[in-house]
């Protein structure tokens, strides 16, 4: 059985990218079995999935959120993030992070 845990999120780590048409099977089969059961055992929390299909835009926002900027400095200072997001980039294109303050609903 899951554990879920309850958080008051104050920041959001947004990634956007487009995934590559040919590999997408894999893309999946690492999001959901490698990159985001990683980061959530280091406190940053799958969040929104959005596929945005109108405009000039990468089609997949995914958000994050976590309660602390040390999180996230931890986060990104870590080897493991930076074997994940190596990792990730083999899947998709136009990829792009940021980092905002927490607020409910769509943010870019």
């Amino acid at each position: 059985m899951a554990s879920f845990q309850h958080i008051r999120p104050r920041y959001k780590l947004i990634l956007f990218y487009n995934i590559k048409p040919e590999k997408q099977d894999q893309y999946y089969r690492y999001m959901l079995s490698s990159f985001v059961p990683a980061i959530q055992k280091l406190g940053v929390y799958m969040h929104m999935v959005w596929h945005i299909a109108y405009g000039d835009h990468p089609r997949r926002k995914i958000e994050f959120v976590t309660e602390s900027s040390d999180i996230l400095r931890r986060l990104f200072l870590s080897d493991e993030w930076e074997e994940l997001e190596n990792k990730l980039r083999r899947y998709v294109d136009d990829y792009e992070r940021k980092v905002v303050d927490y607020r409910n609903g769509f943010q870019v």
